[in-house]
């Protein structure tokens, strides 16, 4: 086949036939991504045409089909400015991967999957994107993935020249260059202007001394000279010793005279007689081109079965923080599958491997360990990233790094179907002494808006075993909440350990850690054994209240919640923001529902200072005494009392 000699970016030039034909396909390529923009009404003409040569060589030159798209052993390829879809799309379908006509007829419109920035369900897409600045993190994800599994794909992102000011790409910048990524090439489209004008007036960026700064070899080349463009990325293919740049000089609105080079043109539509006269030009000079095929076959490789070990069991004597339960639970999956050559278990850290307790796993498994440094968005990417990878990924931070830093890094990996295991450490007002900056008090509603992101809070270090265990086991993504404290082991009535034995954690089912009739706390996490101290100073008075642990806040158990609502009090008590927890989540399935009860919600009303814990819960009515006492006034008798009032 013409074309074939030249995959993998073996050669070194293109013949002129081969040129020829590849400019055949760039003018189809050009015209199709204007229909397609100019039928939806809207879209980046601009971006599109400065971006579509560098597409047109990466999607027919690297290791990568139609036929191929499911392989393991693939190449990948990255887009991280989005807004450049219609260039990424008419690439795609005028080699084969999906019908053009139904791209120009679909893009952006409802009923399609071709949107305005890449859909996953997209054949050749590799990622949604469209928020700038993630597409590295992406890339490097990729390519640590290669080197955890031992093969030997390549990977290349795209960029705008606008989104380098981003902060996160220098975090993947420095990442790529520690770790000596040389499958990774990033390529720039330099095409120096951007939506409201030139790069140097916006935000002057001077690329090529940013990216040898870091430690990458950088190519500079010709954005729409084939023959350049092909020598450049040949060049990138064969290191092996550092990440590659290709800094690609481009103009934007390549290929129509009209518009080159304004910037106008970045969101706004060409006319149609400019598209009409395209039409016919291609028409005349019409000529056949064979698809590249690629005999490589394969398809995606399925989830491992993961060995979880035998539970720890923490006895009552033992005050010990969740937290430490977690890095041995790590440890002890980590030790149970070190003989499955592919059961890939990695532990991402951003300088905190101490508090958050992956201290031990780094030193066993150091070639499972990645250290990214103060840099969290760059983590959370490439944690998330490797997690779709068949990789089992647990991204352990600080609350106040791991969800309120990262909730756009969250957020995008959401749409992209990630598998991680999220564990957050120092959640609430627990955090004590560090202080108000440090206080992640939203972590309930913030992940809440993630659709595929579970919630899980144990209450002590027993559960926090089982739960390491089960979400280990299980595919989706998971975030594990825990405090920084030492707090008892919970026992039941009869003082015995309650989160061992034959205890299995059951995803959405709540604990009667203790019974009652006169009324239920609900709590979960930290405030557990306060919870449970209240329980026996009202037990001591002659109150009966039952203490209800909801570990998965998103998911309450139904049944156990209209059991509660019988006793004719609920009380919510929650080291979290009071507007956003539990109890708004549960006083809005209780209206919905019709169920009728007292309801009070104890919360955290603002951020608190630098205090022990016991110091803030008083401080803002969270102590066992103030929760104590609205129970004692407000128990079935005296709310029956107060309605006959």
């Amino acid at each position: 086949m013409q074309l074939e000699k030249y995959k993998g970016f073996c050669a070194k030039s293109i013949d002129r036939e081969a040129l020829e034909t590849i400019k055949t396909i760039a003018k189809k390529v050009r015209l199709n991504a204007a229909q397609m923009i100019n039928n939806a009404g809207s879209g980046h003409i601009g971006g599109s045409c400065s971006s579509i040569d560098i597409y047109l060589m990466l999607w027919l030159f690297s290791n990568i089909s139609p036929q191929t798209i499911l392989r393991e052993q693939r190449d990948r390829i990255v887009i991280s400015h989005g807004h450049t879809s219609a260039g990424v799309y008419s690439v795609l379908g005028n080699l084969g991967y999906f019908n053009m006509d139904d791209a120009v007829q679909g893009f952006r419109r409802g009923n399609s999957i071709f949107e305005g920035h890449p859909s996953l369900e997209v054949p050749g897409v590799e990622f949604c994107n469209g928020v700038l600045g993630q597409g590295l993190s992406q890339g490097c994800g990729l390519a640590m993935a290669a080197r955890i599994k031992e093969l030997d794909y390549r990977v290349f992102v795209v960029m705008g020249d606008g989104e380098q000011a981003k902060g996160q790409i220098q975090e993947a910048r420095e990442f790529a260059a520690k770790h000596k990524l040389s499958n990774l090439t990033a390529i720039v489209d330099y095409n120096k202007l951007q939506a409201s004008g030139e790069l140097s007036a916006i935000m002057p960026q001077n690329i090529i001394a940013k990216y040898s700064a870091a430690g990458w070899k950088v190519v500079e080349t010709d954005g729409h000279d084939y023959q350049k463009i092909y020598s450049a990325l040949s060049e990138a293919y064969q290191e092996n010793a550092k990440p590659v740049l290709i800094l690609a000089n481009t103009v934007m609105g390549k290929g129509f005279p009209e518009i080159e080079g304004n910037f106008e043109y970045h969101g706004r539509l060409l006319d149609s007689e400019i598209i009409m006269r395209e039409e016919e030009i291609l028409q005349k000079n019409q000529h056949n081109y064979e698809i590249l095929d690629n005999s490589l076959y394969g398809t995606k490789p399925g989830s491992k079965r993961i060995i979880t070990g035998k539970p720890r069991e923490y006895q009552k004597e033992e005050i010990l923080d969740s937290r430490s339960a977690f890095g041995n639970a790590l440890v002890d999956i980590a030790e149970a599958n070190k003989s499955i050559g592919d059961n890939h278990i990695v532990a991402v850290d951003c300088d905190l491997i101490e508090s958050v307790k992956v201290k031990k796993f780094s030193e066993l498994f150091n070639k499972k360990f990645i250290e990214c440094g103060i840099a969290e968005h760059n983590a959370a990417t490439i944690a998330n990233t490797l997690s779709k990878e068949n990789i089992l990924v647990f991204f352990a931070a600080f609350a106040v790094f791991g969800i309120d830093e990262t909730f756009s890094q969250h957020r995008i990996a959401d749409m992209n179907n990630s598998n991680l295991k999220l564990i957050c450490t120092h959640c609430g007002l627990d955090v004590g002494e560090d202080g108000k900056t440090h206080q992640c008090i939203d972590y309930i509603s913030l992940l809440s808006n993630l659709k595929r992101m579970k919630i899980i809070i144990p209450a002590d270090a027993n559960q926090t075993d089982r739960i390491v265990r089960y979400v280990s086991k299980t595919n989706g993504s998971f975030a594990v909440l825990m405090g920084r404290s030492k707090i008892p082991i919970v026992t039941d009535d009869n003082d015995i350990e309650f989160f061992i034995g034959n205890y299995t954690f059951e995803y959405g089912k709540a604990d009667w850690l203790r019974n009652g009739e006169d009324g239920v706390i609900v709590t979960y996490g930290n405030m557990v054994p306060y919870a449970l101290e209240a329980a026996q100073q009202l037990k001591n008075v002659n109150k009966d209240i039952a203490v209800l642990n909801v570990s998965c806040p998103l998911e309450p158990d139904v049944n156990a919640i209209k059991k509660a609502a019988q006793t004719g009090l609920i009380v919510v008590y929650e080291d979290h923001n009071v507007q956003g927890g539990l109890g708004s989540l549960l006083s809005s399935y209780l209206l919905e529902n019709g169920i009728h009860c007292k309801f009070k919600r104890f919360g955290v009303k603002e951020f608190g200072c630098s205090a022990p814990p016991k110091h803030q819960y008083l401080s803002q009515g969270l102590d066992v005494d103030s929760l104590v006492s609205y129970i004692e006034k407000n128990t079935k008798q005296n709310y029956r009392r107060e309605m006959k009032c």
